[in-house]
């Protein structure tokens, strides 16, 4: 039995091996995504801000015994917790930031293109609307109406009276 990695129709690549696949960048992307999204709402500043006065309030009010982070060293603990966080933010925040710039450029690509199909079908549009107009305008040169019809018509009788008047004239 062949295995996948032995097959000459499968292209081999960085994640073939013994390591198995590699992780999904989509995967990942979607939760820097979801961390920037959560770290910008209300609700994430409300419950940190209630997570640190929590902290300062257990260290400062309960009895030494149980107290885990020492106020008279400016809340050490909580410092390194709350850099650690900011230390993960900020990065995370960022690859957010530029996922959503690449689907802005691929977005905006999109929309160029989709401008230049509407430029090429306008200007092929107003092109047919023009050898429409210069042919209705042969057109109208060429057709008779009943009213041009009439008067050719009187004139060429008017013709024929005066070509037929002078040869009564003769006969009689």
């Amino acid at each position: 039995m062949m295995t996948r990695s032995s097959r000459l129709d499968t292209p081999l690549g960085r994640n073939t091996g013994l390591r198995g696949p590699a992780p999904s960048r989509d995967r990942f992307g979607r939760f820097t995504e979801w961390v920037a999204r959560a770290m910008g709402t209300p609700a994430f500043l409300v419950i940190l801000t209630l997570f640190c006065a929590a902290w300062i309030t257990w260290n400062t009010l309960m009895p030494d015994g149980l107290r885990f982070d020492d106020a008279a060293l400016g809340f050490t603990a909580l410092t390194l917790m709350l850099s650690l966080q900011a230390s993960y933010a900020a990065p995370l925040i960022l690859l957010a930031q530029n996922r959503q710039d690449d689907r802005d450029r691929v977005q905006i690509e999109q929309d160029r293109q989709r401008a230049e199909r509407n430029l090429a079908d306008t200007e092929y549009l107003a092109r047919e609307i023009v050898a429409l107009r210069l042919a209705l305008e042969d057109r109208t040169a060429q057709i008779v109406t009943r009213d041009v019809l009439r008067q050719e018509l009187r004139m060429l009788l008017t013709e024929l009276d005066r070509e037929q008047a002078p040869t009564e004239e003769g006969a009689s």
